[in-house]
């Protein structure tokens, strides 16, 4: 049996790309691992090699039953869950106007409100201990709204300001969060994985047309490696102090930085006119 000290980690998503990539350095690392994809199948060459570590679950995160049944079965596995990692999710690309609410919702549904119901189904476990840390991958795109992918990006930024939140109520109760935001990396999220509505309101054809080719065009040839992502990862929640957020990739980080900067400067630039809308001071 396990030393009771070796983390526990529960990880959606874990078919491919940074999922799988961390499941498998998890293990190398001596871990326990909870690995968990909609078709548990597809991922039974991840615990194959340590049965007494590791354990595949059936997992599509849209379903409360099977949210319930998967925490409860990693509980009584293995008694706790010290590590959440929320990496379940999908893009969507369209214009603005020309998307589809059927596919707006079915991706909020996975990547925002999937995500929500299965942090909440771990939070108690946590709290009781005083202790754990909940790790969402979200993107580069929960700070940059991007032309083409503004559904997804919308996901995005509301899975960090729910984070800022949980972070703010977490953190006296010994949780940690960490957002990681990855740039392009090499995964299938602009392969199989990506759902589009094909631009055809030709106005948008320079913006969102032209981005969401590029996506298609560019896909395996990103220069994210998803080990190294991984590696990072694990070094993050190895700290002593866990960071907040975390950007993944020299594009990504560049990206950040500009945008934030940018941001800041404008705030600046109509500081006094945003004071001025407070009422005189006394």
């Amino acid at each position: 049996m396990e030393s009771l000290s070796t983390p526990v980690w529960f990880i959606t998503g874990c078919s491919s790309g940074f999922g799988k990539e961390l499941s498998r350095l998890v293990l190398a690392r001596g871990w326990r691992l909870v690995a968990t994809a909609r078709d548990s199948a597809r991922i039974a060459d991840l615990v194959a090699d340590a049965p007494d570590r590791a354990l595949a679950l059936d997992l599509d995160v849209t379903d409360p039953g099977q949210i319930a049944a998967a925490v409860a079965a990693a509980e009584q596995r293995f008694g706790r869950i010290d590590v959440l990692v929320n990496n379940a999710g999908y893009g969507y690309q369209a214009s603005v106007e020309e998307g589809e609410e059927a596919k707006i919702r079915a991706q909020f549904d996975v990547n925002v409100f999937g995500l929500f119901a299965v942090t909440r189904a771990v939070l108690a476990g946590m709290r009781a201990r005083r202790k754990g840390h909940v790790i969402n991958i979200t993107s580069v795109a929960g700070f940059i709204g991007y032309q083409g992918s503004g559904y997804y990006a919308a996901s995005k930024h509301a899975i960090e300001g729910w984070s800022d939140a949980l972070a703010a109520e977490c953190r006296p109760l010994g949780i940690a969060v960490t957002c990681i935001e990855p740039g392009p990396f090499r995964t299938d999220w602009a392969g199989r994985s990506l759902v589009q509505t094909p631009n055809r309101i030709e106005d948008y054809a320079a913006t969102a047309g032209a981005r969401m080719q590029s996506a298609v065009q560019n896909s395996g040839k990103q220069a994210g490696d998803p080990a190294r992502a991984a590696q990072a990862i694990i070094q993050a929640y190895e700290s002593d102090d866990p960071p907040r957020h975390f950007v993944l990739g020299a594009r990504g980080v560049d990206a950040v930085t500009r945008s934030l900067s940018t941001r800041l400067a404008e705030v600046e630039a109509w500081r006094d006119a945003g004071i001025a809308a407070d009422f005189p001071a006394d």
